[in-house]
């Protein structure tokens, strides 16, 4: 049998999760990335050996990949958020039914 206490503790973890996986991407990988994809084109560091090595274009490139994965990834966490969040709400709602019930049966 569901126990409304149980419930309570599911909902209060996925909300926290959920709220945890929303600020992934604002607090820890916005800077980050803006200042990663902002040295996308300026490879000095490689100096002569990367223009002789023809490697430029392909560091800009998975530098370019790597960017949009991590775009991508903060979506799908995004996602993960918004359906953890709706479950939670949904034993939010789980929880009070199951009170109410108990409440009209007692009577």
């Amino acid at each position: 049998m569901v126990r409304v206490s149980d419930l309570k503790k599911q909902a209060s973890s996925m909300n926290k999760a959920a709220s945890g996986l929303r600020s992934v991407g604002r607090d820890h990988t916005a800077k980050p990335l803006a200042e990663f994809t902002a040295q996308q084109h300026d490879l000095g560091a490689l100096g002569a050996l990367g223009s002789l090595l023809g490697a430029k274009s392909e560091i800009e490139k998975g530098m370019t990949t790597l960017s949009k994965l991590t775009e991508q990834l903060e979506d799908e966490w995004s996602a993960e958020a918004k359906l953890i969040g709706a479950v939670s709400d949904a034993f939010d709602l789980l929880d009070l039914l199951i009170a109410a019930e108990a409440k009209a049966k007692k009577g």
